[in-house]
């Protein structure tokens, strides 16, 4: 099915206003969805603004692919802005009862109730900053900054593969269908978490996601307690394997209830195991809960005390309290990359990203020359361009190397950790092979926390210029055998 506009993007007048020279934000994350989508779609997808589409007036919705409502108050108290989400609603009804074709938008914060009855049920994405220190809501101004590339941008991706998703199917239903086939494992529930763990769920759901797996729950789960079970229990049910993952947040309390979404989730998926296990039934549990506790209330440390001293609850669980990084790694062994180092092709040159600033080209010019005469063949950063265009390039490089190699020289330790972080989201921007090894090499005289780099598995290469070049060696041929 071939439509007119892939995406049409509805907001009030007032979210896209700006007083400089700058793109408004509405336009500004047009722009950014747009580069991504062209990214993973291949082609430049045809997205258009409602300002931009003259026909909208007399709403006549059928020509368009999918919908991106912004929503804001200033969204909600518009007549017209309702119009058009009610005006596409009905005029998909019939043709994709079974597929999601609104992907509503978080601007700034909305309640379930403040939303429109249409949008209540459906996944929201959230791109509006939240200050981990003080909890206060704010727009981006810095669309590369560290918070951006932890919130802003990880919703960006998000977005894009969810909206890539749903136009192959629309367009190619037949061929769709197919791949999906060939490529379908288990279906894993991976529950709901609290807001302190949303980035880290994000980046495992597309990890799962990429390597072709079915994740629960599709839609965001309902705000009562009956609709609540209701739903992940059917969902439960659909799956042979669910993930837990418990953090500081207790998480929000579903009306008719006195206990977590998080908690809920974890008493329903106890249930099914012992359901699944008197019925000979494959159903299994990995429950990571976080080792640093500081921040939990004490109704949170309740709750993972149950968890643990709780016999019954452990039944067909594997509960593991270790640094993220490394259950995602325990994970990622047993579930994705068993499979993929079977498939995987070794024909050719590796390929190592070394990741350096600008500042720094000069000095790591004697190590590419060893990197690649090791046999590996050697990505580099670009900086000369647009910050937009350089991004894209960076994303590239994330989702085709085998080894990454993070140089510091002259740069701060802040850059470093941007750079793990890159690393660490890599999945997200659609990897479809493993990571055969990770380090972190330091110029003399350095000084960094390395127990922070450590905790997500980066080999840590001394700085002694005497003996950095062949622990480099070493780490090479480690990745080669």
């Amino acid at each position: 099915m071939a439509f007119d506009i892939d995406i049409l993007i509805l907001f009030a007048d007032k979210d896209n206003e700006t007083n400089k020279k700058e793109l408004g934000w509405v336009s500004q994350f047009k722009k950014f969805l747009e580069s991504m989508l062209t990214q993973v779609l291949g082609e430049k997808p045809n997205i258009l603004l409602k300002s931009e589409y003259d026909t909208i007036t007399s709403p006549r919705l059928d020509n368009v692919g999918v919908i991106v409502p912004i929503l804001t108050k200033d969204f909600i108290q518009s007549g017209a802005c309702l119009d058009h989400v009610e005006a596409f609603t009905k005029a998909i009804e019939s043709s994709s009862k079974n597929r999601n074709r609104i992907f509503k938008v978080f601007k700034t914060p909305l309640t379930l109730q403040e939303q429109p009855p249409r949008l209540r049920d459906l996944i929201g994405y959230e791109m509006y900053q939240v200050d981990p220190d003080s909890g206060e809501i704010g727009e981006y101004t810095d669309y590369f900054s560290t918070e951006a590339e932890r919130q802003y941008w990880m919703k960006i991706v998000d977005l894009a593969y969810d909206i890539y998703d749903t136009l192959v199917y629309l367009k190619n239903t037949a061929v769709k269908t197919e791949v999906k086939n060939i490529y379908k494992r288990k279906t894993i529930y991976l529950a709901e978490t609290g807001h302190d763990l949303t980035v880290q769920r994000n980046i495992i759901k597309r990890e799962l996601q990429r390597h072709g797996y079915v994740v629960l729950p599709s839609q965001m789960l309902p705000g009562n307690l009956n609709d609540l079970e209701r739903v992940a229990r059917k969902d439960l049910e659909e799956s042979n394997l669910s993930i837990h993952l418990i953090g500081n947040a207790y998480g929000e309390i579903p009306e008719g209830s006195d206990r977590s979404i998080i908690d809920i989730q974890h008493k329903l998926a106890a249930e099914k195991s012992m359901a699944a296990k008197e019925k000979n039934q494959e159903f299994s549990r990995l429950i990571w809960i976080s080792p640093n506790l500081s921040n939990a209330s004490e109704k949170q440390k309740g709750f993972i005390e149950n968890i643990k001293r709780d016999v019954e609850t452990q039944e067909s669980a594997e509960i593991m309290q270790t640094p993220l990084e490394d259950f995602k790694n325990i994970m990622r062994e047993e579930l994705l990359e068993a499979g993929e180092r079977k498939n995987f092709d070794h024909s050719g040159s590796p390929v190592l990203y070394l990741m350096h600033d600008r500042i720094d080209q000069q000095d790591v010019k004697p190590l590419v020359d060893v990197i690649e005469k090791s046999g590996f063949k050697v990505l580099v950063p670009e900086f000369e361009g647009e910050l937009l265009e350089l991004r894209k390039k960076h994303i590239e490089n994330l989702k085709n190397f085998d080894a990454a190699l993070i140089y510091k020289g002259k740069v701060n330790e802040q850059w470093v950790r941007m750079k793990a972080l890159d690393i660490l989201k890599a999945p997200g921007f659609g990897r479809k092979k493993p990571i055969i090894g990770k380090a972190l090499l330091t110029s003399p005289g350095s000084t960094l926390d390395v127990d922070i780099f450590k905790s997500q598995n980066l080999r840590m290469i001394d700085n002694d210029p005497q003996r950095s070049l062949e622990s480099l060696k070493t780490f090479l041929q480690e990745c080669n055998e």
